[in-house]
């Protein structure tokens, strides 16, 4: 197994694991509401849309570290990429 194999593997899984989350964070937000007008019979509505966002503020540092991560690899894999491509061409000659 080559190392760019398995950087290559290892940012399909970081990245896969991202595109989960931003799937989940925005089932989350579908169901939070902007402004909420509430008496004391409807106090049920704001408990789940306090744990909405108790989740929503759980996985936004999730998501964007993993975004953060996802985005170094690729630079990493393209700088490894062209970095082969040079060392193979000079050798060639």
């Amino acid at each position: 197994m080559t190392p760019m194999f398995g950087l290559l593997v290892a940012w399909g899984i970081l990245t896969g694991i991202l595109i989960i989350l931003l799937i989940y964070r925005s089932t989350l937000t579908m169901h939070e509401d902007d402004s909420i007008f509430l008496n004391d019979t409807e106090s049920q509505m704001h408990k789940d849309q306090m744990e909405v966002l108790v989740k929503m503020n759980r996985i936004t540092p999730i998501v964007k570290i993993l975004g953060a991560l996802s985005g170094v690899m690729i630079l990493i894999i393209a700088g490894l990429f062209v970095y082969q491509g040079l060392t193979s061409s000079t050798t060639l000659q």
